[in-house]
């Protein structure tokens, strides 16, 4: 495990030095601070923060279900590592689900991602995505939180994390969710703070397109690639955007990955398929086929079978 990780009973912890940065603390009106969660109406008092925090940052929010479908995976995984590519800051709260579909979205893209707490930084909740928090810090990201060291992810916590999540942001995209979710109020707290807030369309008879939908009739924009949502920003926004490029190229796949790739059909191929057919190793392949669902190429269906996206 890694030395910035260490365990205590049931918590995972975060140590100030994990990943080889320090713990720092910025205070609002102060050089270092987000420009754009300071003119929110009601900012953090105090930011503590593990990584690089860039004052400057363009942010679009990632926002979802924490059991989400296959459809809102690949979803996520488009947009956010779309963004990423095209050097927006990808931001969310490192929750299971659409959150982790996000930050690791823009990681397999080689972007930046923060990732805001619910709980003080030296813990890391949910506990499974320690080494998701230590990546981020790793690849020049950023782990925040306004709670003090020492302070449990409680619920009510979480509605001061959405706000921080929609204040850093330039945008929140809401990509599935329940009418009664954490989603849907970072998308209303994005609102109310003037920003721009978009919705993922769904399957009309899914319940996680119960939220999206409900933005969009009250007046979000809809959302299917990231142009949808370059097209809401400010102009400097989309000056930025257009200088890197929107349209950003897919991943560059290795001749393993590109093999296994052609093996995988849409329809659905088994793990022990793709092993024989490759050639390769059970654990190499496994390896690659985690890493290709990390790019958004294949997704993972019953009966270790995946598909191509």
């Amino acid at each position: 495990m890694n030395s910035g990780l260490r365990r205590s009973g049931e918590d995972v912890l975060l140590s100030p030095r994990a990943g080889g940065h320090a713990g720092l603390s910025v205070g609002a009106g102060e050089a270092g601070y987000p420009q754009l969660l300071g003119s929110i109406p009601d900012p953090p008092r105090t930011l503590h923060y593990l990584g690089v925090l860039d004052p400057g940052a363009r942010g679009i929010a990632f926002v979802g279900s924490r059991a989400p479908t296959a459809y809102g995976r690949r979803m996520a995984r488009s947009l956010a590592g779309d963004a990423a590519r095209s050097g927006f800051v990808v931001v969310s709260g490192l929750a299971r689900g659409l959150d982790t579909e996000a930050h690791q979205a823009a990681l397999a893209a080689g972007g930046l991602t923060w990732a805001v707490l619910g709980c003080g930084l030296d813990r890391v909740y949910p506990p499974e995505n320690k080494r998701l928090a230590e990546r981020i810090v790793e690849s020049g990201g950023c782990v925040l939180s306004e709670f003090e060291p020492g302070t449990p992810p409680l619920p009510e916590h979480f509605p001061r994390r959405n706000r921080v999540i929609a204040g850093l942001c330039w945008a929140t995209v809401v990509v599935e969710g329940r009418v009664k979710s954490g989603s849907l109020i970072t998308a209303r707290l994005a609102a109310s703070q003037g920003r721009e807030v978009l919705a993922v369309p769904g399957p009309a008879d899914s319940e996680l397109s119960a939220a999206p939908h409900l933005l969009l009739r009250e007046g979000a924009k809809p959302a299917g690639r990231l142009q949808d949502i370059v097209d809401e920003l400010p102009p400097e926004c989309r000056v930025f955007a257009a200088s890197k490029g929107t349209q950003a190229p897919g991943p560059v796949l290795s001749a393993e990955k590109a093999r296994l790739l052609d093996l995988i059909g849409h329809a659905g191929t088994t793990l022990e398929e793709l092993v024989m057919g490759a050639g390769l190793d059970f654990s190499l392949v496994s390896h690659i086929i985690f890493q290709l669902e990390l790019e958004g190429l294949v997704e993972p269906l019953e009966g270790q079978r995946y598909a191509r996206i």
